[in-house]
């Protein structure tokens, strides 16, 4: 509550708040129902809208959970639902059609076509990849038929939001479910660098441009910082906007010292994009921090008009207006006075005496005729209960609907595809074991019948995945994995059949059944799942049996920083951390990076349980593996035994 309130005096329009469960800072100290609905009307009484953070993955079992979180926000009279999964967005839209939806960044919305897709699925507003740059931004704004929200200020991860399985896999704390341990932030290398952690995100020197592109919404990060750091940010990008100009570097200073990682970076949205982006929390950033001023507490006034009428026979009405909420009382009939007479003096004294409420009286209209008389009491009373209304003005009125839960339709083939890093590991087994095989699209050729998505497509990008899609299919390519519904319409343009890849983070049945529903034909589960949550989802689904899990999505080329260029274009980049674990780290389509898994998921020795468990369609990822490796993975399979060397299993 005293960051909400720092929200509102640094003069926010619109704050994200928790609840208890099922949102991306689930250790922060969230909102209950009950502090929900106080904040609610708290927000409301300043002219602020709230909306609730139900950003993370949902379970099959949760699903229930979510919707009844979801109506206690409507009832509560929260403004919008912020959302990451697009099963559990799909659910309340069928139950709570009213409540408005916004797409969380975990979603990795990055281009126009995702805001297009969002739009049929009842969503209003897509918060933006932070990785965009302007000329992207500009062509997403131009197109997008939703609203966009682009953060501004505050936190970055390295990893592209919604693809990173680092802490989860890694240390059992997922940051698709809110318990990110931030592994990134930790040192990587023999001489303890940082080469994951960036420095804060700030774009307080480009406002007016943003303004002018049409953005519909600047989001500040803070979920975790202190009401000081709320207060203080807030009110300098108030200033910003409301002057329609570029921060001072007085104002960056000012900002650094709230909080800042070694200072700030634009590098996405400017496309400068290497090590100075770089940065970690020093003493001195620390020692800048605690030299600020304490919030006190809420100090903020709402200006409010108020009209009193006081008239013979009649009861004392008084209308007070704040914005658009206007809320009218009436009082006793006033008598004929004996000796004193009200005056008009008494009454704007009287009902302007606003004390501990949100409110400033700022212009007090009395109709009244003369040689009346009523208590001063009774006008004070008059006051509080018309503040009272004002405060209780009624949330607007949302119905709910019985929900039943869809389920993918279709059942589990005996199918086995793999996805391959390069042509040379697709052995002549490869071949005879696989009924579909996956080469990334710019590296597309026979004997592979299917084509792997790059994780990210911004719009500039679009024309070049367009071409290469035509090429591919020229070539003989007939499956596409697909991992974002932004990029669904470049497959089925091109005549291809999508398979949804596992970034889509299909954690249940909802998921997976809007999947069927959109067109794509199987879709390969979340490795975060464990095998009884993999055998409930059902329908022609597959799960991940063999391979390195892909860990994050970097925008920025690391394994050039580590290794240099020429192991960067061979693939031998690694990260290694403390404990000495190797991290294999691709390049990826336009010199992106992706972090792989030191340890391979191996199932080979555990066929039967997978087929006890209805899982018969399998998945393999071959990543850093020789041909002779690959081969040897196959030949586990085959025979069901153990692959000799560390690997990591499905949770059972």
């Amino acid at each position: 509550m005293p960051a909400l309130e720092a929200a509102i005096e640094g003069g926010a329009d619109a704050v994200y708040l928790g609840g208890t469960a099922m949102n991306a800072r689930i250790h922060a100290g969230n909102f209950t129902p009950e502090a929900l609905r106080e904040a609610v009307r708290k927000a409301h009484a300043y002219g602020v809208k709230v909306y609730l953070t139900l950003n993370t993955l949902v379970t099959d079992r949760e699903l229930p959970q979510f919707l009844d979180a979801a109506w206690d926000a409507a009832e509560a009279g929260a403004d919008a639902l912020i959302v990451a999964d697009l099963g559990g967005a799909a659910a309340v839209h069928r139950a709570i059609p009213a409540l408005e939806l916004h797409a969380s960044t975990q979603m990795s919305g990055h281009n126009a076509a995702m805001a297009k897709r969002l739009q049929a699925l009842g969503f209003s507003r897509m918060v933006a990849a932070r990785e965009i740059s302007a000329a992207n931004l500009a062509l997403l704004l131009r197109e997008s038929p939703i609203e966009t929200e682009l953060f501004v200020h505050g936190a970055l991860c390295v990893c592209h939001s919604g693809q990173c399985l680092f802490s989860s896999v890694v240390g059992g704390r997922s940051g698709n479910r809110g318990e990110c341990a931030q592994p990134c932030r930790l040192p990587y290398g023999k001489n303890g660098e940082y080469p994951l952690s960036l420095k804060d995100l700030s774009l307080a020197a480009h406002i007016p441009e943003l303004v002018s592109l049409g953005v519909a919404s600047f989001k500040i990060e803070g979920r975790m910082k202190s009401p000081e750091y709320v207060r203080d940010v807030t009110k300098i990008f108030r200033r910003l906007i409301d002057e329609t100009r570029a921060a001072t570097a007085e104002e960056m200073r000012a900002l650094a010292d709230v909080f800042s990682r070694g200072g700030f970076t634009d590098g996405y949205y400017t496309g400068k994009i290497d090590r100075s982006m770089l940065g970690v929390r020093s003493e001195a950033d620390k020692e800048s921090t605690r030299k600020g001023i304490l919030f006190a507490g809420l100090a903020k006034k709402v200006d409010v008009s108020l009209s009193v009428s006081i008239r013979e026979g009649k009861p004392a009405e008084l209308t007070l207006k704040a914005g658009p909420r206007v809320a009218t009382v009436t009082g006793d009939v006033p008598q004929p006075a004996r000796t004193a007479p009200l005056s008009r003096e008494d009454v704007i004294r009287s009902l302007s005496r606003m004390g501990g409420t949100p409110y400033r009286a700022v212009e007090v209209k009395a109709e009244m005729e003369e040689g009346l008389m009523l208590p001063v009491s009774r006008l004070n009373d008059l006051r509080r209960r018309a503040v009272d209304a004002l405060d209780a003005a009624a949330p607007p009125a949302r119905e709910r609907f019985p929900v039943v839960w869809e389920k993918p339709d279709g059942e589990r083939k005996t199918v086995r595809s793999a996805r391959f890093h390069r042509r040379e590991q697709i052995t002549p087994d490869a071949l005879t074991y696989f009924d579909r095989v996956y080469l990334p699209l710019h590296r597309f050729e026979a004997p592979a019948n299917g084509v792997t998505l790059p994780p990210v497509i911004f719009d500039g990008e679009a024309e070049t995945v367009r071409r290469q899609l035509a090429e591919a299919k020229r070539k003989g390519a007939v499956w596409a994995l697909v991992g974002n519904l932004g990029h669904l319409d470049y497959v089925t343009e091109a005549g291809l059949t999508p398979v949804g890849d596992y970034r889509w983070n299909i954690t249940n049945r909802e998921s997976a059944s809007l999947c069927r529903l959109l067109g794509v034909r199987e879709a390969i589960l979340s490795p975060e799942l464990t095998l009884p949550q993999l055998r409930d989802i059902g329908g022609d689904t597959a799960a991940i049996v063999y391979g390195r899990v892909p860990l994050m999505v970097l925008e920025r080329c690391v394994s050039r920083d580590l290794s240099g260029c020429e192991a960067c274009g061979a693939d031998r980049a690694v990260l290694t951390d403390r404990r000495g674990a190797v991290f294999p780290v691709l390049r990826e389509w336009e010199h992106r990076n992706v972090v792989y898994n030191s340890l391979p998921t191996c199932m080979s020795d555990r066929a039967d349980l997978l087929l006890r468990n209805r899982v018969s369609a399998w998945h393999f990822l071959f990543t850093v593996e020789t041909a002779r490796e690959v081969d040897r993975v196959i030949d586990a399979f085959r025979r069901g035994t153990a692959l000799g060397v560390p690997v990591r299993r499905i949770p059972s």
